[in-house]
């Protein structure tokens, strides 16, 4: 009589195997589906990342923009929005860019699409002049974050914990100043800057430099070097300095620029690991890169 409950007991042992079982394939299907890594990573956007992925002109998102007259904008000179028009994956991380000195929003609208195609809201602006310094383009990339945050048509799509900053020239010395005012930024990318400040040990966002060898303007041995020398050595830091080109390679269309940027925003902005890859271990000279500097792995 003793052998029912033993007999109960060990059907209701089977039934569990067989619901665990069912429970790991279910959750190896679930794992090969597209949100796996999201299931992981709330932040993840996009298809696992591939050389070509993010090299490429335009990436898995359609883009769509707005423009932002000077008249609306407070803090800085408008500029245009770019984003994914898809609203199934949630919100994105989003990234604000400056012009350098004397120059328009054109030139780095180049970036725009190139970014926000990859899963990204981006803001390139206008300054409230051309001839703005560093310190006030620092402001202005700060403005222009809280205007998309939280007035801009597009607010809703943006994870406002998730933002950076990036700019040309003074615009790129105004990255490193916007990154010193606010340390909640999770990125900043400096191209080419230029800056009288030399020192940044105040800094707590990942940043990454970029300098160019020709670059007679804002010469890396003055500029771009020792910003990144007097980055906090414990800090998740990068510089990558550009082979043949000039303080205005990044004006234009720039692979190289794209796809070490977008690796860089993925990396800290989403906190998407699958990106590591492209930064770690550091990129080797070659026709476009003339050295590479960098603290790998990563920590942040």
């Amino acid at each position: 009589m003793q052998l029912h409950p033993h007999t109960s007991r060990r059907g209701t042992g089977r039934l569990a195997g067989l619901t665990a079982a069912l429970a790991v394939v279910v959750g190896l299907s679930t794992l090969t589906g597209p949100g796996a890594h999201a299931a992981d990573n709330p932040y993840e956007r996009g298809p696992a990342p591939t050389e070509s992925s993010i090299e490429a002109l335009r990436g898995p998102y359609a883009v769509s923009q707005t423009s932002v007259s000077r008249l609306s904008a407070t803090g800085f000179g408008g500029g245009t929005i770019y984003y994914p028009t898809t609203t199934a994956d949630g919100t994105f991380g989003a990234v604000a860019i400056s012009p350098g000195y004397t120059a328009l929003e054109s030139s780095i609208s180049w970036l725009g699409p190139r970014l926000a195609s990859q899963g990204f809201v981006v803001f390139t602006i206008d300054t409230n002049t051309t001839l703005d310094q560093p310190g006030s383009r620092g402001d202005q990339l700060l403005a222009a974050l809280d205007y998309l945050t939280q007035r801009s048509s597009v607010r809703n799509r943006v994870d406002s914990s998730r933002l950076g900053v990036m700019g040309h020239s003074m615009g790129g010395g105004g990255s490193l100043e916007a990154a010193k005012t606010r340390p909640s930024l999770q990125a900043a990318i400096p191209l080419t800057p230029w800056n009288l400040d030399k020192t940044w040990p105040e800094l707590r966002t990942p940043t990454l430099i970029f300098g160019a060898d020709g670059d007679s303007i804002a010469p890396v041995s003055s500029h771009a070097e020792p910003f990144y020398t007097n980055l906090p050595s414990s800090l998740d830091r990068a510089y990558l300095e550009l082979n043949n080109a000039t303080h205005f390679t990044p004006n234009s269309s720039d692979t190289t620029i794209a796809k070490y940027s977008v690796s860089w925003l993925k990396r800290f902005i989403d906190n998407d690991t699958r990106y590591e890859q492209f930064l770690c271990p550091l990129p080797r000279p070659s026709l476009t890169i003339e050295e590479s500097r960098g603290n790998c792995p990563h920590t942040s």
